[in-house]
Formats: C-alpha cells, sequence, structure tokens
C-alpha cells in the first residue's frame, strides 16, 4: 500500500503545496518563536545584552541555515527518487544524509568556536557587550549537533511529505524551551547563557525524538539500515549539490548582515544595533510562513521532478508564488497596524523603553518587501526541488548582498538618511531582486517544460 504522505506529493500539485505548507508554516513558526522567546527574557537583561546577542545573530545564522540547508538537500533528494519511484535510493539518501549530519556537526562546531571572537570584533562587539556575546555564543555553537540533527533529520521526514510529525516535534522542542529560558536565565542565573542552554537542551530532545522515528521505530518511507549501508559519492553530491549552496544562503545573508550592522553601527551604535536585533527577531519570525511554502514547493516540484511532469512543476510554483504573495501581503498589513504594541515585547523595560519608536519605525519600513519575497521565496525553494542549489544561491546573493546591501548603503550613509534609509534600503532591495527572481523561475520552467515535453 502507497505511503500516504507519499501519494499526496503525486497527487493535485495545488493541493500538495497548500496541505504540506500547512504543518511546516507551523513548525517554522514555532521555530522562529525561540528568537522571540528568548529575546522577550534577553530584554530584561537590559541594553547591552540586547546588542550582544544581536552580534551573535549573523553567526548564528549560519549555524542554523547549515542544518536547514543540510535538511533540504535531502529533501531535495529524497523527493525526486520518489518521484521516480526509485525506493532503494531514498532509503540510500536517508542514509547518506545521516552521515552528511554527523560530519557537518563535528567541523562545524570546531570551526565556529574558533572564529567567535574574532569574528565578533569585526561586527564591532566590544567591552560588556563583546564578554556577553561570547557567552552567549560559546554553548550556543559547542551544542551545534542538537540544531544539525533537528533541522537535519526533518529534511528527511519533509522529502517524504511527512510534515505533521517534524511539527510535532517542533512542538515539543518550543514548549520546553519555553520553559528552561526562565530557569537557565534568571533562576540559574546564567543570564545570556542561560539563553543559550535553552535552546540547545530543547533542539537536542527535538533531534532525539525525530531519530527515534526514523532509526529505532523504523515507520518512515524511507529505511534506515546501516547493515546494509555503502558509502556512495555520487549519492553525496546528488545530497550535496542542494545542500551546500542552501547552507551557503544563510551564510550569504549573515555576510549581509554584517553588512546591516557596520552601517547601522557606524550611524546609531548599540541603540540602532538594539533597535535592529528586536526588529529582525520579528522579520524573521514572520518570514517563516513564506519559507514554508518554499519547503513545501521544493518537495512537490522534486518529485514533479522526478517523475518529469512539467505541468506539475509548473503549478506548483506558480500556486507556491501566490500563496507567498497573499501572506506576505497579509503579514505586512499587520505589521504596519501593529507595530507598536509588538515593539513593547523587547523594550518593556523602563530601561529599553526608548528602543519602541525606532522598532516601529523598522516595522513600518523594512518589511513592505515581504509580499514579493513570498514569491521570490517559492522560486528559490523552486531551484533546489529541482536540484539546482547554485542557482538558488544566486537569488540570494542577488537579493541580500548585491541589491540590499548596496540600497542600505546608498540611502542610510551616502544619502544621510540615518536608520529610515537603512530600512528603505532593505525594503526595496529585496523587492526589486525577488520580483526578478519570479520571473526567471517562469522562463527556467518555460525551458524544462520544453526539454521533457510536458
Amino acid at each position: 500500500m502507497e505511503n500516504k504522505n507519499v501519494k499526496l506529493m503525486r497527487g493535485n500539485p495545488e493541493t500538495a503545496v497548500r496541505k504540506l505548507a500547512i504543518p511546516i508554516m507551523i513548525s517554522m513558526i514555532l521555530t522562529a518563536s525561540y528568537n522571540i522567546i528568548d529575546g522577550i527574557w534577553i530584554a530584561g537583561l537590559g541594553e547591552v545584552a540586547i546588542a550582544a546577542v544581536g552580534f551573535v545573530t549573523p553567526i548564528f545564522m549560519i549555524l542554523n541555515g547549515v542544518s536547514v540547508g543540510l535538511g533540504n538537500g535531502a529533501t531535495s533528494s529524497i523527493s525526486r527518487f520518489i518521484g521516480a519511484h526509485d525506493k532503494e535510493n531514498v532509503n540510500e539518501s536517508a542514509m547518506h544524509s545521516l552521515l552528511i549530519f554527523l560530519v557537518a556537526s563535528i567541523l562545524l562546531t570546531i570551526f565556529l568556536l574558533l572564529i567567535q571572537e574574532p569574528v565578533l570584533k569585526l561586527y564591532g562587539a566590544k567591552g560588556a557587550a563583546l564578554t556577553q556575546a561570547i557567552q552567549y555564543g560559546t554553548p550556543l555553537f559547542g551544542g551545534l549537533i542538537a540544531f544539525i540533527f533537528a533541522n537535519g533529520a526533518s529534511g528527511i521526514l519533509r522529502g517524504e511529505g511527512d510534515m505533521k510529525r517534524a511539527m510535532y516535534a517542533v512542538v515539543v522542542s518550543v514548549i520546553l524551551n519555553a520553559i528552561f529560558d526562565p530557569i537557565f536565565i534568571y533562576t540559574l542565573n546564567l543570564k545570556v547563557a542561560g539563553a543559550a542552554y535553552a535552546t540547545i537542551l530543547s533542539s537536542l530532545i527535538s533531534a532525539v525524538v525525530i531519530l527515534y522515528w526514523i532509526v529505532i521505530k523504523k515507520d518512515t518511507y524511507a529505511e534506515i539500515d546501516f547493515k546494509k549501508f555503502r558509502f556512495k559519492t555520487k549519492m553525496t553530491k546528488d545530497i550535496l549539490k542542494v545542500g551546500i549552496p542552501a547552507s551557503l544562503d544563510m551564510v550569504m545573508m549573515s555576510i549581509a548582515v554584517a553588512f546591516y550592522l557596520a552601517f547601522i553601527a557606524q550611524i546609531n551604535g548599540d541603540y540602532g544595533i538594539a533597535v535592529y536585533t528586536s526588529g529582525q527577531r520579528l522579520y524573521l519570525f514572520v518570514l517563516m510562513p513564506l519559507t514554508a511554502i518554499g519547503s513545501a514547493v521544493t518537495t512537490v516540484v522534486g518529485s514533479a521532478y522526478g517523475a518529469k511532469n512539467g505541468d506539475y512543476i509548473s503549478r506548483a510554483h506558480k500556486y507556491g508564488s501566490k500563496l507567498g504573495i497573499l501572506f506576505g501581503l497579509v503579514t505586512t498589513i499587520l505589521l504596519v497596524l501593529f507595530a507598536d504594541p509588538l515593539s513593547t515585547m523587547f523594550a518593556y523595560t523602563p530601561e529599553t523603553a526608548y528602543l519602541i519608536p525606532g522598532i516601529v519605525l523598522f516595522l513600518r519600513v523594512a518589511t513592505l518587501s515581504l509580499p514579493l519575497t513570498g514569491a521570490g521565496m517559492a522560486s528559490s525553494f523552486f531551484y533546489q526541488g529541482i536540484g539546482k542549489g547554485v542557482l538558488s544561491l544566486f537569488f540570494t546573493i542577488l537579493r541580500e548582498i548585491i541589491f540590499a546591501v548596496s540600497l542600505t548603503y546608498y540611502f542610510g550613509i551616502v544619502l544621510d538618511m540615518g536608520l529610515l534609509g537603512i530600512w528603505i534600503g532593505l525594503a526595496l532591495g529585496r523587492s526589486i531582486a525577488s520580483a526578478i527572481n519570479y520571473f526567471a523561475g517562469r522562463y527556467t520552467i518555460k525551458k524544462i517544460r520544453e526539454e521533457i515535453g510536458t
């Protein structure tokens, strides 16, 4: 009997994108709440603590991006083999993915612990902010294996369309993080380091739950049997051709954020960094539904590409783009209307209340790019679905570095518009690049359909 998740992936593409996107959306919104919850509790520690965590954020983006990117590599590979009805390679892909997660977690833990202090100084962290940034970053990077396996193993489940159980693991993790945060930060008096310990522990539990389903309970479509495992370079390349560029997506975004932080620090110092860090938490949070839709597009497009069904590829991309635009538009309206009360979540103490006007301005300007970002996101994930991870990476570079960095510098520094100029540059740069991304995606789909004849 065919697995119900696999059956959904092979069916109507619009239905598949919609049904798969909902549990991913819930999972990602909950995952993003890690940042929101941490931000709320850290806000009680004052401006320096907020700025310290803000300096760590670009490096953390690399950490989280690698884990998600490698998971996307597994998703793309497994979904394409499912579309081609190649069960043996589905199993091989899942086992090779787990090996990749293990090797990556070891190498990256060592690398991040070595580079964190010089990189933090490069971002402009100094004094108490640098000290607290290292206190926050060290346990976070030391526990990298938890993120790699939580997000990576979720990618295996997504590849076979099993979005609900990936969501359940995240629910458990987020609830535990919300419980652990005040205990570690205040009760145990670990301060910013406590937020990191809480995040690592809750992520580790999530990873254990997912690995139990895949490796021990063995009730997934992909069958894991390490006795039959034989390392295959070709399979590793198939996963990494999407996984590495998808991981580098976040590296590129981290580089872009480093530029933003440098510009902001030049304009307004710790105040500007604290405003950006607080506003960025909400921006990343509301970006999750768009990312979820894109992830669903990857799975459905991957299956359709494996089956050589050009019509389904086109419909999945177009429907995902429309959903992204709709969610982006609704989210933008809500952020503009409720910017004031939302801002108070990160500035609720007398010492940080003066940050509220700055956060409000960020939310009402920088987030105007969300509707077009929805279409661009679906297009980037479409490229991952067809195994063209490098093209997805190219459009991330186009959006965040070529357009957004250039325009934030132009409006914020050259035209001397201050923080408002930075926020305008973010919105305009991301919007232009996302529109280009969408139309390039439609052109690529046209070429694919001409090649496969459907």
